[in-house]
């Protein structure tokens, strides 16, 4: 996609993730997430049989993108 042409739709956070990342690396961007209390199960794989880890998050998650060298 260029700078010009609109984004297309976004359907699922992997997608928007993805999206965010290609659109701010080599920007000298920042992307910072902040969580109170936030609470979420994290299978260990696909599928109904997956097992969960439980995480807890209270706190600043920040994700910065450079240009390699």
């Amino acid at each position: 996609m260029s700078e010009s042409e609109p984004p297309s739709e976004t359907t699922t956070w992997p997608e928007l993730a993805i999206g965010l990342y290609d659109r701010l690396t080599g920007r000298n961007a920042e992307i910072t997430y902040e969580f109170e209390d936030m609470e979420v199960d994290v299978p260990s794989k696909a599928g109904a049989d997956a097992d969960h880890a439980h995480w807890r998050v209270d706190g600043t998650l920040t994700i910065t993108t450079r240009e390699r060298d």
